[in-house]
């Protein structure tokens, strides 16, 4: 479990996680002329190959061999890869498209929707304060429908793909560490990749290795900077508090939309403002709630220690 206090080393890992993350779409942007489709399978064959490499240097295969004789972790993780190559398809899509102000949308939004889902499957009931931001969070979807004209598919899509895929991974439990993890999705989901690459190489022609220098270089850094940032974010994760991972969890989306609306100038109508400005009152909400509840439950902790007192040994 983190430890409550602050680990200068876990803020710096997540602050880069995140920090990565969040500059992501200029990534995207930078290997154009690479369709989408191309994009995410080089990502999931260089993913495979980075993280088979990274088990190999940390010696860690006689573990991962005993993943592969789990069938209940195999079937998890092949739902995983599915979920977490739509996001991938889906992200690209949008960062590559002009919708990158949307694209961060669905991950501002992420949060509330993995709260939905651990009512709806783990039965997890919720406080007034997670209650109070769901329902702002409702009215902000509606919002942004109306300024759009139509629902915010890209970033519902980006939302539930990933919250379904971090409920998968909830449910795989700690055996499987994030190298592991990322190792057994990536490995189911290479045959479809490469069929993708074939598809690809028949109609419009593989770009890797096609459109300059500067372009094969960054394309075959996909496994690396798909990889990078989930090994920090889990070393993050072993040394601060939730509730602090929880807050440095904004700081990708946040760039993508500061990117999206200052450089790429993407449109921002009045009602797009109002339903961002109500997800993000959400998320204080929720944010503030959930510090409020540990610090209750740290004090009751507290108190109760001091009423039972230390036991005496004879």
């Amino acid at each position: 479990m983190p430890d409550s206090r602050l680990s200068p080393s876990g803020l710096a890992l997540a602050v880069s996680a995140y920090g990565l993350w969040g500059f992501l779409p200029i990534y995207f942007l930078l290997l154009d002329p690479s369709t989408p489709i191309e994009i995410v399978a080089w990502r999931i064959v260089l993913s495979l190959v980075f993280c088979a490499l990274l088990l190999a240097v940390t010696r860690a295969f006689r573990p991962f061999a005993a993943l592969l004789r789990d069938r209940r972790i195999m079937g998890l993780s092949a739902l995983a890869g599915v979920l977490i190559a739509i996001n991938w398809i889906v992200y690209v899509y949008g960062s590559t498209n002009g919708f990158v102000v949307e694209a961060a949308l669905g991950y501002f939004i992420n949060p509330i929707v993995s709260i939905a889902l651990g009512v709806i499957f783990l039965r997890e009931r919720l406080r007034v304060g997670q209650w109070v931001a769901v329902g702002i969070s409702v009215l902000a979807v509606l919002v942004l429908a109306v300024g759009y004209g139509q629902p915010p598919y890209i970033s519902l899509a980006l939302a539930f793909s990933f919250g379904f895929y971090g409920y998968i991974k909830n449910r795989m439990g700690g055996r499987v560490s994030a190298v592991a993890g990322l190792t057994l999705e990536t490995a189911w989901l290479v045959p479809v990749a490469v069929v993708a690459l074939v598809v690809v190489q028949l109609t419009s022609g593989i770009t890797l290795g096609t459109s300059g220098v500067g372009n094969a270089v960054l394309l075959s850094l996909a496994g690396i900077v798909t990889a990078v940032p989930l090994l920090l974010f889990a070393g993050a994760t072993r040394r601060l508090p939730l509730s602090v991972m929880g807050f440095i969890q904004y700081f990708a989306p946040l760039i993508q939309f500061v990117f999206g609306v200052a450089v790429l100038l993407e449109p921002m109508p009045l009602e797009r403002w109002i339903g961002f400005a109500l997800v993000w009152l959400a998320l204080v909400v929720l944010s503030t709630e959930a510090v409020v509840h540990r610090r209750r439950a740290m004090r009751e902790r507290r108190a109760v220690a001091a009423e039972t007192g230390p036991i005496e040994t004879v």
